[in-house]
């Protein structure tokens, strides 16, 4: 199943749901204006998200904190529910916010798409 929802803010994510994987792509601003909006959309994608989950960060254009926090939310709603979370192709500026706050720490962070639904069920590939 594939699905696209718009903010009216212009943010807006796309999912895909394989019995593998929940694959979500985010675009646009994760700030505050968008991040209501998007968390309410990330709450029912993961009501029942399979093993795994990868958010694919790569047209996320700019994050503030409210953005983090939808992250971090939405990690800890999928573990929940038994799911991992990676993070996939962050641009350098979201890449390092995730550094700079430590929540590099938190989750599991692929240069790619591809390496993230590689991941296996506990979020971590074999290499890794």
């Amino acid at each position: 199943m594939f699905t696209i929802d718009t903010s009216p803010h212009g943010a807006w994510l796309s999912r895909e749901r394989t019995p593998e994987h929940t694959l979500v792509a985010v675009h646009g601003e994760l700030d505050i204006a968008t991040a209501p909006f998007l968390r309410e959309r990330l709450h029912t994608v993961l009501e029942d998200p399979g093993p795994l989950v990868v958010l694919d960060l790569s047209g996320v254009t700019f994050c503030d904190a409210s953005g983090l926090a939808l992250l971090v939310g939405a990690r800890r709603r999928a573990q929940s529910r038994g799911a991992a979370v990676v993070l996939a192709a962050p641009r350098p500026h979201l890449e390092k916010m995730l550094h700079v706050t430590g929540l590099h720490r938190a989750f599991t962070i692929r240069s790619t798409v591809g390496g993230a639904l590689l991941s296996g069920p506990s979020g971590r590939s074999a290499a890794a």
